[in-house]
């Protein structure tokens, strides 16, 4: 193989100039993405080279020396840096390689018919020249491709922090994130333990309404749907947030998108200016901590839930406010305690009907109307007084969560080891028809 190249070699480099700037028109008529990046001198002058060196190629393998791929792996680095697509890049090697083919066939057809037969051999020799310069381009183009995508993921993680920190200019980072400097805008906080998609502490995740709501690196969370809001995820070791670019859907819709996931989540009011985002991410991790754990919905949007986010918001308040008012209570033993307190949150959100809290309990009426008096009785509160109801609502609320932030079995937690207490979730809408009496009102 090497002595008939050599044999050629003068008419061989004057065939593959002109075979270059053939494809180089064939490549800028066909494919736009080489047309966008590429003007027709470049680009004739890298395929001209690549189709030298795949000569060269095939007189290093016949002699058994590596091939040089240092200029395969420099263009496919180049070309995904400039953004041409991987399959533009390969489909030029692969005509290349067919029209060097014909090349040399015509060549040595040209110089000696006869020798034609002396040729065959060296097709597998120049198809596996060809197969390892292709490979060696794809591979740096894959590795450049990743290392910009690591890129762009933290410089948007970084935007995404900026905006829900308040650390950076705001116009500057709302542009660049395709967001609108005022609209209608949410935060969404998501409990610990549970992640709409894949991806590790640190990244984050961008997600379009038509797209992968996961893409949280950047990228994504699946399942959100053409009629979904856009959501921009940011993954870091506290948790994951999600900035929901909510435009003309109701703040409801990011409950529903939330749905599928099974997660506990906080959900800010909705603000007009991405100036607004950092409070609104305080108020969604607010939000998050009135999320029941277990029972009914794991999803809180915090006009929802405002007296349970007032309670979690002053914690000392809090503490005192639970030991004030249900002091004697949690003064009994676990049993005792845990009766009483599932028996008022329920009562609480079956909304002072005693009826449905004993539907709720399993339990009988008068069953629920006796633990109501007791822990009246134990507390000096009644449950006729608005004003004594609200002061029980809140530090049962301040129970609740002070059970959720405590491990199992540890002091403060209101029930039995590994029992702890969660709010029930909210009943059916009770009829109008249905009489709410006081539990020490005769049945």
């Amino acid at each position: 193989m090497e002595r008939i190249i050599e044999e050629i070699r003068e008419d061989l480099t004057r065939r593959i100039a002109v075979a270059a700037d053939r494809l180089a028109d064939r490549t800028l008529a066909e494919d736009p993405a080489y047309a966008a990046l590429l003007g027709k001198a470049e680009l004739r002058d890298r395929i001209h080279l690549t189709l030298r060196q795949a000569v060269e190629g095939m007189v290093r393998s016949s002699r058994g020396l590596p091939l040089e791929l240092a200029d395969a792996r420099a263009s496919g680095t180049l070309r995904a840096e400039q953004g041409l697509p991987l399959a533009s890049l390969l489909r030029t090697y692969r005509r290349g390689g067919r029209l060097l083919w014909q090349t040399l066939t015509e060549a040595v057809a040209a110089h000696d018919r006869a020798a034609l037969p002396r040729l065959l051999p060296g097709a597998a020799a120049l198809w596996d020249v060809l197969d390892q310069m292709t490979d060696a381009a794809a591979e740096a183009y894959r590795l450049a491709e990743a290392a910009h995508g690591d890129r762009e993921r933290e410089r948007r993680a970084a935007l995404l922090d900026a905006l829900l920190d308040g650390t950076g200019p705001v116009p500057e980072a709302a542009a660049q994130l395709g967001l609108p400097e005022l609209g209608r805008f949410a935060v969404v906080v998501l409990g610990s333990g549970g992640s709409g998609g894949s991806g590790s502490s640190g990244g984050s995740r961008i997600s379009g309404s038509p797209g992968s709501p996961g893409s949280p690196g950047s990228s994504t969370r699946t399942g959100a749907g053409p009629a979904a809001p856009r959501v921009l995820w940011r993954i870091r070791a506290d948790g994951e947030t999600g900035l929901v670019d909510l435009g003309h859907h109701p703040l409801e819709s990011v409950r529903e998108l939330l749905a599928p996931l099974g997660v506990r989540a906080g959900i800010s009011p909705v603000v007009e200016t991405a100036a607004d985002l950092p409070r609104a991410r305080r108020l969604a991790a607010l939000a998050l901590r009135t999320a029941p754990a277990s029972d009914g919905p794991r999803t809180a949007l915090l006009d929802e839930r405002l007296p349970a986010a007032l309670v979690a918001a002053q914690t000392e308040l809090s503490d005192r406010l639970r030991q004030v008012v249900l002091g004697p209570v949690l003064a009994l033993p676990a049993v005792d305690r845990r009766v009483l307190l599932t028996t008022l949150g329920t009562w609480l959100a079956c909304q002072g009907s005693t009826t449905y809290a004993a539907e709720r309990l399993y339990c009988h009426r008068n069953t629920v109307s006796n633990r109501l008096r007791r822990l009246e009785q134990l507390t000096g509160r009644s449950l006729t007084d608005p004003a004594h109801v609200v002061e029980l609502a809140l530090a049962h609320a301040a129970v609740v969560q002070r059970a959720a932030a405590t491990p199992p079995g540890q002091p403060g937690q209101p029930g039995p080891p590994g029992q702890p207490l969660s709010t029930p979730s909210p009943p059916s809408p009770i009829p109008a028809s249905t009489v709410r009496r006081s539990p020490r009102s005769p049945a």
